[in-house]
């Protein structure tokens, strides 16, 4: 065929793709008619009488602002906790996310909501279209469900392959901005932030390419900000609901899905079982109080959906609640601050704050991914022009080791192909062994100027203790940086069956490739990242 009538079919086409476009606005006259299925009325409850609560009533007072947190450190018991909780849920379960990905563990655990919703739960499902880059994920299924609803927040309104990404180049300021936030919220008392989003990479550790990351379990009062937050974007005019995407009214593929669940009880029969026997153990640990919480008091923050909307000068000019909250914690620490950042580019003014916190008195130990482990080289492409100055400060700074066996508490084989490999996926901080920050933002300019991200500030000695020292712990597989005498980066780090340290005078488990791409990448402009 040759390539004048290729262009003329496509041309031709055209109309034909403007057939699959959905709404971008609720203020879309598509919508009219829209009655949600989950309203405030499923909220009228007391969050503080349902059995979730119950179980730690001596703890929980509804009018002293008392929240109990718990670390989530690794993939499995991140999930696992999930679906206990989905199991435990009585009233309302609320799930927000950037990236679901349609994979095993995804279905397994939309699985565990439709079980949920069959018991009368009602459930909110709130994905970022980028995220999901697909308006046929099962999850948007479940919308048919009388007690689930499903939206898609931020969408791309020509669903099209072919016109997908082009439609960039016309509504780059939106379309560039995404919803980072991620909520797990259970019957309005209990909720799990961090950095993990929805797929197997984040839960499961054989995968080739797996998220090293945290997340925390919170109950209490801290859950109803979170709650106002979800509410926040659920109603915002970016939020469209899945009944107007095609793919998600499809009868026969919700039978399919249905069919797929099923069969996974009937030819699993004894992974099945096993998987609920750990579930159940779970629930019984929460209820018996088995859990390790540590008491004391929060805030969750939040940036607001108009976030995407603003301009790209409003953008960078844009100081929000989380930006201002940062500062104000570095400004009131007198001694130690402990960061586990998966991308960390501080920007010139950050750089200089730190520089002069660590000249006060201040130290900070930071972790960061190296160029091997990282899946964002461009990211890491800025950070070096960092790394030097707040090494020369006297800050201490590693680089987390590319392989599989920095999963806590894993041991792997080191010998690994690049395709497998673990990537530092966390966003945590530690001010003066007392105050704890985790959540979705990342110190980096994609963060504080275009996404919208959530974290949670927590005040307690003892939660403070044991992130630090989760920190600590991965400073033990990661790569110690630091600077020879003409100021270039040197790598010290042990692997296990090492009895002397290895030292590297270039990346660790990198190939020249790899090095050469990071220096294109630093290419691009640094708030473009």
């Amino acid at each position: 065929m040759s390539l004048i009538k290729k262009v003329a079919i496509w041309i031709l086409a055209l109309p034909l793709m403007g057939c699959t476009t959905v709404p971008t606005t609720t203020n879309d006259t598509r919508l009219n008619g829209y009655t949600p299925k989950v309203t405030t009325n499923d909220f009228n409850y007391n969050p503080y009488k349902t059995p979730i609560a119950q179980y730690y009533a001596t703890d929980l007072k509804q009018d002293n602002e008392t929240s109990g947190a718990t670390l989530i450190d690794d993939g499995l018991s991140a999930f696992i906790i999930r679906s206990a909780f989905a199991r435990m849920a009585t009233k309302t379960i609320d799930l927000q996310t950037y990236i679901y990905s349609n994979d095993f563990t995804s279905k397994v655990l939309i699985g565990e909501l439709k079980n949920a919703a069959d018991r009368g739960v009602k459930i909110r499902i709130l994905l970022d279209d980028y995220g999901t880059k697909s308006d046929i994920v099962d999850v948007t299924l479940l919308n048919q469900h009388p007690n689930i609803e499903v939206k898609i927040f931020n969408t791309v309104a020509n669903r099209s392959k072919l016109l997908y990404y082009p439609q960039f180049l016309t509504d780059f300021n939106r379309l560039n901005s995404r919803m980072h936030n991620k909520l797990f919220i259970v019957d309005n008392i209990a909720y799990i932030t961090g950095g993990r989003n929805v797929g197997s990479n984040y839960f499961y550790p054989e995968t080739a390419s797996n998220f090293s990351d945290t997340d925390v379990l919170f109950l209490g009062d801290m859950t109803r900000y979170a709650t106002m937050s979800f509410n926040e974007y659920w109603n915002h005019h970016l939020a469209i609901p899945a009944s107007v995407f095609p793919k998600a009214k499809s009868k026969r593929a919700m039978r399919k899905l249905e069919k797929t669940f099923a069969n996974l009880e009937e030819h699993s029969t004894e992974n099945v079982r096993r998987y609920n026997t750990i579930i159940s153990m779970a629930i019984r640990d929460f209820k018996q109080k088995k859990f390790d919480f540590s008491w004391g008091r929060g805030k969750f923050l939040a940036d607001p959906p108009e976030k995407v909307e603003m301009t790209m000068t409003e953008k960078e000019n844009y100081r929000s609640d989380i930006i201002l909250a940062l500062q104000h914690l570095w400004n009131k620490t007198k001694n130690s601050v402990y960061m586990s950042a998966a991308y960390f580019v501080p920007g010139q003014g950050g750089l200089e704050h730190m520089l002069q916190e660590e000249k006060s008195g201040v130290h900070m130990t930071i972790v960061t991914n190296s160029l091997a482990s990282t899946n964002a080289p461009t990211v890491y492409a800025k950070w070096e022009k960092y790394r030097e100055q707040l090494i020369q400060s006297g800050a201490d700074v590693y680089e987390f080791m590319v392989s599989a066996e920095n999963l806590r508490g894993k041991e792997h084989d080191r010998e690994r192909k690049q395709s497998s490999f673990s990537v530092l996926h966390s966003k945590t901080m530690v001010f003066d062994d007392n105050i704890s920050w985790i959540g979705s933002f990342n110190l980096d300019p994609r963060s504080a100027y275009y996404n919208t991200e959530n974290v949670a500030i927590f005040e307690s000695a003892d939660f403070a203790d044991k992130l630090r020292e989760m920190i600590i712990k991965d400073t033990q597989t990661s790569w110690r940086v630091t600077l020879n005498k003409n100021n270039k980066p040197v790598w010290t780090g042990s692997r296990p069956g090492d009895t002397t340290p290895r030292v590297h005078k270039h990346a660790p488990d990198t190939s020249i490739l790899r090095r050469i791409w990071k220096n294109i990448c630093n290419l691009i402009p640094e708030k473009f990242v």
